[in-house]
Formats: C-alpha cells, structure tokens, sequence
C-alpha cells in the first residue's frame, strides 16, 4: 500500500536554509556588540545561531533517515514504512482471530475474504 512521506527535497531545503540562519544570526551578534548595543541585541543573534543550529541537525536526519516524517514523497512499505501509521505499531492478529481491514480499519471477521465496508481483500 502505497504512503505519503515527507519529501527529501524539503527537508535538505529546510538544511540550507538553517545554514541561512546562523549566517544572520552570527552577522546579527558581531554588528550588535561592535555597536555597542544593549545586551538583548546580541543575545537575539545567539539566538538565531541556536534555532539554526537545532533546525539543521532535524532536517538532516529527516533528510537522511530511513523512517522519515514527511507530506510530499509517495513510498512503497517494502521502501519504507509509514512512521505515524498506528497499524504498525500494533502488531498483527493470526488469520483466524478478525481484527480490523488495514485500508478502512473496520472490524472483520475470520473468516472474512473481503472487508465488508471497503470491499477490498483482507488476504
């Protein structure tokens, strides 16, 4: 069955534009204490250097990672598995049991060949 993921392109975006971020924030605090400004300003630029700093390590490893949170890329569960997906979590019921149609989450029954809400194969 087929996922939406977050894409890779957006998030090696989100990267480049961390990179942008601790620029301004390095530039920000250099021109702020040569300035002689009140000790916000240059804590404001330390700041940016900080959330750039945590923004690019998340957008790497959502980048990188094989689990991925994501919206755009549309994946495979052989290619990688859906991380906010609560039937993974789970794990699965023997045949025989029931348990619920993975496409519409009603309830089945064991015996059951095809979802009775859905109408797709439960085998």
């Amino acid at each position: 069955m087929k996922s939406i993921k977050p894409g890779r392109g957006p998030s090696y975006m989100g990267a480049i534009g961390s990179l942008f971020t601790a620029g301004f924030g390095v530039i920000w605090t250099i021109a702020a204490i040569s300035m002689g400004a009140p000790w916000f300003f240059p804590l404001f630029g330390v700041f940016f250097v900080v959330l750039a700093i945590v923004q690019g390590l998340y957008h790497k490893r959502n980048a990188t990672g094989r689990d991925r949170m994501s919206l755009f890329d549309i994946t495979d569960e052989s290619e990688e598995g859906d991380t906010l997906d609560p039937r993974r979590r789970e794990p699965s019921k023997p045949q025989g049991e029931g348990g619920f149609c993975p496409y519409c989450g009603a309830r089945t029954e064991g015996d059951w060949s095809f979802c009775r809400k859905c109408g797709k194969s439960l085998n």
